[in-house]
Formats: structure tokens, C-alpha cells, sequence
């Protein structure tokens, strides 16, 4: 006796499944300038490389004769693919069906993406468009389909997977519409996250909860779009369109390796001499102390040419985090920038450094630091943000920190928030700009002489006259020749001397990982 009909039957719930909510509800997507999930995930895959899990979730009618009368699938999509030739878990909403509001068969491959990506230990890329939970069920209204009634009170959290995850492999959320509940929380259980200027909202609530609740009357774009949440630190990125945002996905996971228990690849292509010495850094910090250089420009002269990943840019502006090359080595960069608040440690700095020191802890990306570090942001508004507590949540995590350090004093170390840029056992340098100690100079002028400033007939006079004095006194050689520092070095040769370093470590954490011997 043969099955052909039961055949036939997984067929046509597949071809019923590929049309989601249908061409009408595909051309109003179509018509926001957004993809459908499965056009999503076809463009950041490598050629018919995506295996779906769960292809036939979903909720048939069948006739009196056991034909299909119609198919609902669950409206998240999900299963495994090839990303620039490495395996990666991918999965996503359908916005076709009830605005990406879980149906009860699409809540369930939603909980599973997790555990899909821990089985198999692949990166985890996340499609997020829908509102989570609705009042109406997951059945909806008028569905046919049956309703649940919960998780028994014997459940896993379902938070349990999701922190668990982001401990063993890559974590990507990407925004791709409005994204509220539980879809949010897990965009911001992430390593990178970002969005689309324009399209994209990330929500606690919609705009009519938010009304009810608090009176605000603010648009979906007022209250999550990109230009609050890139200055929030919700999201790392954004960006135009879902194509660039494909780019940014790729790139990112280039950095990293595929689990916890892999080293981050070279770059298959290295055309970048490691000897390379830029002119301009000999005098690219000025000499007069109150004016600023492009940090940016200095990043780009000591790492592998186009190689810097900036995230978070917008959040905690003083401080700069990215991933970079060395030779063809991933590496964290991590930078002050005098720009902002001379490059001072803010409450915003600090959480965005120690969020990127542990992911850089976790995937095992050596770390080098740019110094230039005035020390903790002073006044009201750094008291009331707690500064100094999210500040030394930071250095706790520079000092617990696994992964060899190499950090470069280019300008300034002042006060307890130096001791964030220089972990266990790091490997230190400093340019002839390099001055430390436990005040900046005008601040301990302004301490030390401050009865003989008040008392002088010109304050302000004075008090130039003393700064200059002590600032003309300044001996460059001084912490080098205590052997303070490892190496007192030509700013030129900044690129060079990592490099070098570079290949003496990589073989200590390569074994690390191995488990062959304790922290670097």
C-alpha cells in the first residue's frame, strides 16, 4: 500500500507554508520597503544552503477525505545555514502573519532558536519584527487553531537559553520593523545589534500602551527609532537599508569564531605590511595640551588597513570600541576619544567598555588599548549618574579579564580610571606625549596652590605660570627609565611593535583556550 497521499499532504503544507500570510499581506510588506523573513534570510545565506527547522509548524484543515484545505503556518521562521562558508543558526518573525505576533506553533520554534544554536554551538543571527504577546492569544482572533494555555508551572525559563547562548557563541539582533516585549529583550541579549534609520523601532511598548499608561502621545520613531537608541547604546549600529545591514551581519561574525572553544580566524587575505609607519603620528598629539587629535585617524594608522569595526558609537562618546586586525589577527580596540569630555570615563563609557571588554574575554580577541585617560568624568550630572560605581564595575572587569593586553599611553593616565586600560600581566607602552599621575596638572595645581592662586593679584595669571612651570619640568624618559613601562617607542612604530607583541601572545591564548594553562 503505498503513502503517496500522506506525501502529497507534506508537500502541499510546504508550498502553503513558503506563502506565509499570503500575497497580499507579502505586498504590504513589500510596500513598507522591508523583505519578508524568508527573503531575509535567502540574502544573508550562502546559495541554497538554509535548512529549515520545523517547516510544517503550523495549523491544517483537512477535508473528509484527509486532503489539505488550508495551511496557517507558525509565523516564525527558523533553521540553519552556510554564512560566508561557516554554519550559523538563523530565525525571524513573519510580519505577514498577525504583525510578527507569535502564533502558539510560531512561539514555539521562536523558544527553540536558542537551544538550535547551543545543540550545534553555531552563531545565532536573529531577524526581529513583531510586538511579542497580544491579548488576543496566540490563537488570534477568529483562528481556528488551538489556543495554549501556558507553560506548566514546572518550565524552563525561557531566559534560561537565551543567557545561556551568549556564554558559548556569536549573539546577532538585528531590528528590521518595530520590535517590541520579548522580541526587544532578546535584541538587547545580544553581542551586536542594529538597526535600519527609518524603518526600525525598539520598544518596551507600543505608542498606544505608553499613552495609556503615562500619557505620552510619541510616535513609534519618537519613542525607539535610531537616533534614540544609538545614543541609548541599545543597538551598536544602524544603518539604510536591509542590504547594508546584510554587510554589517557578515562583518561582524568575521572577527569571531564559531564558539568558545575555537580562536578567532585570520583574515584569508593579508595585504597590509605590518611594518607599515605612518609619518603624521610623530606629531599627530600636540604639544599644547588643551587641544585634541582625530583618534579615528590613529586607529586606522596602527591597524590593518579598513579593518576597524566601530560599535556603539554613539553611547558613551568619550570612549571607543571596535574590532580591528592585526596582520590578519582579530583584535579588540579600544580608545579614548578627546573630543568628548577630553576623553574622560562617563557612567555611559563605562558600561559600553565593560560590555565590550567581556565580549572580547569571551571570544578570545586580545585587547589593545589607546590611552588617553583624564580620569573619571567630575561634577552633578557624574554623581547622579553613579559614575564612579559603573566606573569601577569596569576596572573589575579589565583585572578579571582573561585575554593578553597590550595598551599604549598615548597622551594621559590620571586617576583610578586608569587602572581600566591596563589588564593582568598587559604588555605597556607609551609615546614621548605619555603623563601620568594622580591629577591631571591643572587640576593639581588648582588643589595644591590653590591659597596661593586666590591670594595673587592676577589668580588667572598666576595660575598659567604655574602650570607652565611644572608642565616645562615634564621628563618624558622618566617612567621608562624606572622600568614603569615596557617600552618608551617612536609613535611611528606604534603598528610594528603590536604586531611583534601580537605574535607572542596569540600562541599563550591559542593554548589557553586549549585548556593548557590558566589566564594570560
Amino acid at each position: 500500500m503505498s503513502w503517496k497521499k500522506e506525501v502529497e499532504g507534506i508537500e502541499a503544507r510546504r508550498a502553503a507554508a513558503l506563502k506565509m500570510g499570503g500575497e497580499e499581506a507579502i505586498a504590504r510588506q513589500h510596500a513598507k520597503g522591508r523583505m519578508t523573513i524568508r527573503e531575509r534570510i535567502d540574502a544573508l545565506s550562502d546559495e541554497a544552503s538554509f535548512r529549515e527547522e520545523g517547516p510544517l509548524v503550523g495549523h491544517g484543515e483537512m477535508d473528509d477525505d484527509g486532503s489539505l484545505l488550508e495551511f496557517a503556518p507558525g509565523n516564525y521562521v527558523l533553521g540553519t545555514a552556510q554564512v560566508d562558508g561557516r554554519p550559523c543558526a538563523l530565525g525571524g518573525e513573519d510580519f505577514t502573519q498577525r504583525g510578527g505576533s507569535p502564533t502558539s506553533a510560531g512561539l514555539r520554534k521562536s523558544v527553540y532558536a536558542e537551544d538550535l544554536s547551543l545543540r550545534y554551538r553555531i552563531p545565532l543571527i536573529r531577524f526581529l519584527e513583531g510586538g511579542g504577546g497580544s491579548v488576543t492569544g496566540t490563537g488570534g482572533k477568529g483562528s481556528k487553531a488551538p489556543r495554549a494555555m501556558g507553560d506548566p508551572v514546572f518550565a524552563r525559563s525561557r531566559f534560561k537559553t537565551i543567557a545561556d547562548v551568549l556564554e558559548d557563541v556569536p549573539v546577532i539582533s538585528a531590528a528590521m520593523g518595530p520590535v517590541a516585549g520579548l522580541p526587544a529583550a532578546r535584541l538587547a541579549a545580544s553581542h551586536f545589534s542594529v538597526m535600519i534609520r527609518g524603518l526600525s523601532q525598539v520598544l518596551i511598548a507600543g505608542p498606544a500602551l505608553v499613552e495609556r499608561a503615562t500619557g505620552e502621545v510619541l510616535s513609534k520613531e519618537e519613542l525607539g527609532g535610531a537616533a534614540i537608541h544609538l545614543k541609548s547604546g541599545v543597538v551598536d549600529n544602524a544603518v539604510d537599508s536591509e542590504s547594508e545591514l546584510m554587510d554589517e551581519i557578515r562583518r561582524f561574525l568575521s572577527y569571531l569564531p564559531i564558539n568558545t572553544s575555537q580562536m578567532p580566524a585570520r583574515a584569508e587575505t593579508v595585504d597590509d605590511d605590518p611594518e607599515r609607519a605612518e609619518e603624521f603620528l610623530l606629531d599627530v598629539i600636540p604639544r599644547e595640551r588643551r587641544k585634541v587629535y582625530k583618534i579615528r585617524k590613529i586607529i586606522d594608522a596602527v591597524v590593518d588597513r579598513d579593518s576597524f569595526f566601530e560599535m556603539t558609537r554613539y553611547f558613551g562618546r568619550s570612549h571607543v570600541t571596535g574590532l580591528a586586525r592585526l596582520n590578519g589577527w582579530p583584535v579588540g580596540i579600544w580608545a579614548n576619544d578627546p573630543h568628548f569630555y577630553a576623553g574622560s570615563m562617563t557612567a555611559d563609557a563605562a558600561q559600553k567598555v565593560k560590555r565590550f571588554i567581556k565580549l572580547c574575554d569571551t571570544f578570545h580577541l586580545p585587547m589593545v588599548a589607546l590611552v588617553d585617560e583624564p580620569g573619571f568624568m567630575i561634577g552633578s550630572e557624574s554623581e547622579k549618574a553613579a559614575t564612579i560605581r559603573h566606573g569601577v564595575d569596569t576596572i573589575c572587569a579589565t583585572v578579571n579579564s582573561v585575554v593578553p593586553w597590550a595598551s599604549v599611553i598615548l597622551r594621559k593616565t590620571f586617576g583610578v580610571a586608569a587602572a581600566a586600560h591596563f589588564g593582568p600581566e598587559a604588555e605597556i607602552y607609551a609615546w614621548p606625549s605619555a603623563e601620568g599621575g594622580a591629577l591631571p596638572l591643572e587640576g593639581g595645581v588648582a588643589v595644591a596652590f590653590r591659597k596661593e592662586i586666590a591670594e595673587a593679584e592676577d589668580p588667572e595669571a598666576k595660575r598659567r605660570e604655574l602650570e607652565e612651570k611644572l608642565a616645562s619640568g615634564r621628563n618624558p624618559y622618566a617612567r621608562a627609565e624606572a622600568f614603569g613601562i615596557h617600552d618608551l617607542i617612536d609613535p611611528r612604530q606604534t603598528r610594528r611593535t603590536l604586531c611583534q607583541w601580537l605574535e607572542l601572545a596569540r600562541p599563550v591564548l591559542e593554548e589557553q583556550v586549549l585548556g593548557q594553562r590558566g589566564p594570560a
